[in-house]
């Protein structure tokens, strides 16, 4: 039985807009007040001398490329000399490669891109991904080397900048991850033997710092080679990197392979399937969606750490920063090229952690 006199009550409406998101979020209490206020007059205070010397007192051109043209920017009165960006960008992308063939490591860049967007889409997952991906990295290959096709032949001791930077991150986690996966394996298997010599592999590597894995593929190890083969440095440094991310990235996926019951196992064994189909069907899919978190993290540090082989004379992005600026007309002008290269740096790890973030939301991981 209803009453016709009862009146259904809504729920209080919650105000909406940017004065009551402030209220709720920053301004919700006397502490919450005092803690954004103090922040705001220290983000003012970093802020606006930040701005001046970045974009009010800036000096963005210069006539031209003498210390005498760069005068302007010494001056008391100037902020940032962006004007070395405009002078110094090419070299700064593509380090010592010949002036008129820079289309090419340019070109190299946008199919890196290309490489990675299509990597994002799930629909090119799978056969097709891994065509592109060996399609792709053979013509990266040849733009920049040369050789064929009609292009000129460009020594590796030539390229540099950006190109490089991808080149080394790129294919070292494409080197690395089926070494990680066996490795991982074998410090999973029932046998002592493979599982020892696994184990001895992943802490030779990480008991030593990257830098010192780049000397030794420097120096060491063209002694091991037989007599007339030669490996290039860009080669030797590629290959240290993929063995020393190898290690890192093995022990992420035993931890995601960890994380699995003996039950997947258990019911793969009773549908009949073997032990490559159980891995690759079963424990593998759902190993490296558990691990995705720290593997995104490895795979952004692996971009940045890329920059250590200037210390072997690579010429990658941060070393062709450095370099740029050794010219006497634009001497004392490093910050500006060192925050060009950052911006560089930031977008390209952005992307990765956003990326890494959709992903596990795909796979509700973070729930």
């Amino acid at each position: 039985m209803t009453n016709d006199n009862h009146q259904v009550r809504l729920p209080p409406t919650r105000p909406t807009g940017a004065i009551a998101w402030l209220a709720r979020n920053l301004f919700n209490s006397a502490t919450s007040t005092l803690i954004t206020l103090v922040m705001i007059g220290a983000i003012g205070a970093f802020i606006i001398p930040l701005l001046n010397w970045a974009v009010v007192h800036a000096v963005w051109t210069v006539p031209g490329n003498t210390i005498d043209d760069t005068a302007i920017c010494r001056s008391e009165s100037a902020g940032a000399c962006w004007a070395v960006i405009g002078e110094k960008y090419r070299f700064i992308l593509f380090g010592l490669y010949p002036f008129d063939q820079q289309w090419r490591p340019a070109l190299s860049i946008m199919l890196f891109l290309a490489l990675f967007a299509v990597s994002t889409d799930r629909r090119w997952w799978g056969r097709p991904i891994t065509v592109f991906w060996i399609v792709a990295l053979g013509a990266i290959y040849l733009l920049m080397a040369g050789g064929g096709l009609g292009l000129a032949k460009v020594p590796e001791s030539r390229w540099g900048g950006l190109p490089v930077t991808l080149l080394l991150t790129t294919f070292g986690i494409a080197l690395a991850f089926p070494i990680a996966i066996l490795v991982a394996l074998g410090r999973t298997s029932d046998n002592p033997s493979l599982r020892f010599v696994c184990l001895l592999f992943v802490e030779i590597v990480r008991g030593v710092p990257l830098i010192s894995v780049l000397f030794m593929a420097s120096v060491l190890f063209p002694l091991f080679m037989p007599v007339g083969m030669e490996v290039s440095k860009l080669m030797r440094a590629l290959l240290a990197i993929s063995l020393f991310i190898a290690a890192y990235l093995s022990e992420i996926i035993r931890g995601g392979l960890q994380t699995l019951g003996p039950g997947q196992k258990e019911a793969a064994a009773a549908l009949g399937l073997g032990y490559w189909h159980t891995v690759f069907l079963v424990q593998l899919p759902q190993a490296l969606v558990a691990a995705l978190p720290p593997m995104v993290s490895l795979f952004i540090g692996l971009f940045k750490s890329t920059s250590l082989v200037m210390t072997i004379g690579i010429f990658d992005l941060l070393n062709a920063a450095k370099s740029a600026v050794a010219e006497p007309a634009w001497q004392g002008f490093g910050t500006e090229a060192y925050l060009f290269a950052a911006a560089i740096y930031f977008c390209f790890c952005l992307a990765m952690s956003r990326y890494g973030l959709h992903l596990e939301r795909r796979t509700h991981r973070g729930h």
